[in-house]
């Protein structure tokens, strides 16, 4: 993935956190006589050891096509910016449409494997990571043993050890002080929530730069 130095985070681990509590990643893997596949499923990622891992269908032909390099897409939100929110489109008309977004590629080596147990592992973190703070979350005890079994049974785990990790937020950092501003309040202005996320990140991302030691 192309980084900016002006796009580029400087807590890469934090934003893979945020965004794999929300959005489901794109697993990526080459077969040298079929072409890329690709399967979208639940990360979890574990920052100390560089290891992302989830899960997928046994019935899925992906994970027969063995180990070898992979690439995890992790997308968050994102927006349409349009020009007429720069105030230097009024001043030189030099300005075109873009797209403000966050996304992370992790690259690396996969790992696919049956082992019950460790499978087991996968889905009952997956299952703590998106039921924490529910007021009654789920957890995989809560389900008779053999229907666990038995669902287990038709599933493979996958694990990317990460080799590169590569992580974007696209949030107009690039632009005056004054197109920032308008491309920011465009955003909170727009009826799509998706939009009106992206407002704050740029929101967030401004007040840290203004005040980097937090004061």
């Amino acid at each position: 993935m192309y980084v900016p130095e002006h796009f580029a985070t400087d807590d890469a681990d934090a934003l893979i956190g945020r965004l794999t509590r929300r959005w489901a990643g794109v697993l990526v893997t080459v077969d040298s006589d079929a072409g890329p596949v690709a399967t979208h499923l639940p990360i979890l990622w574990d920052a100390e050891s560089g290891i992302a891992m989830g899960h997928i269908a046994r019935a899925n032909p992906q994970w027969k096509r063995g180990p070898g390099k992979g690439l995890i897409v992790l997308g968050g939100v994102e927006a349409y910016v349009t020009p007429s929110w720069y105030p230097s489109k009024a001043e030189n008309g030099k300005t075109v449409p873009t797209w403000n977004y966050e996304a992370v590629h992790i690259t690396g080596q996969v790992e696919w494997f049956e082992d019950a147990a460790r499978i087991e592992r996968v889905v009952a973190k997956l299952s703590q990571l998106h039921e924490s703070g529910r007021a009654e979350p789920w957890a995989i005890g809560d389900a008779p043993r053999a229907y666990i079994d038995a669902l287990l049974r038709g599933i493979v785990g996958v694990a990317l050890k990460a080799e590169r990790v590569e992580a974007k937020r696209k949030l107009s950092q690039n632009k005056s002080a004054a197109d920032f501003a308008g491309v920011e309040q465009g955003l909170a202005g727009s009826p799509e929530p998706m939009a009106q996320e992206v407002a704050a990140l740029m929101r967030a991302t401004r007040a840290v730069a203004d005040d980097p030691d937090g004061n």
